[in-house]
């Protein structure tokens, strides 16, 4: 699942993941992924933590209470490194990222 409020970016990243093989489901904010999540829980969650309605830190916190979504795993990309005070994530890639280094992170989590 890639979870970002800018549609660009959100499309980049799930262009190259379907390119690499991963089916991927696109969520504009936390509260549309945690909604999709809910319904069809992902194996792997690329989140932004800018965002409307419900942003990255609030999502991470719901996950983390959740117990059907709490062992997903959580790659944050954002501008905001020095920010991560919600459960940590996984990984963490500060924007701007390497697409490449993505798919690294993302095959070695869905393993």
């Amino acid at each position: 699942m890639v979870v970002d409020d800018d549609r660009d970016i959100r499309e980049a990243i799930s262009d190259s993941l379907e390119c690499a093989g991963f089916d991927v489901v696109q969520a504009r904010d936390g509260a549309e992924a945690f909604d999709l999540a809910r319904a069809l829980p992902p194996s792997l969650i690329i989140l932004d933590l800018m965002m409307p309605r419900m942003n990255g830190w609030e999502f991470r916190t719901r996950q983390a209470s959740d117990p059907q979504l709490r062992g997903v795993p959580v790659i944050v990309i954002s501008a905001m490194a020095n920010m991560l005070d919600a459960p940590m994530p996984a990984s963490f890639l500060a924007k701007p990222f390497d697409l490449d280094r993505l798919l690294h992170t993302v095959d070695r989590l869905a393993a």
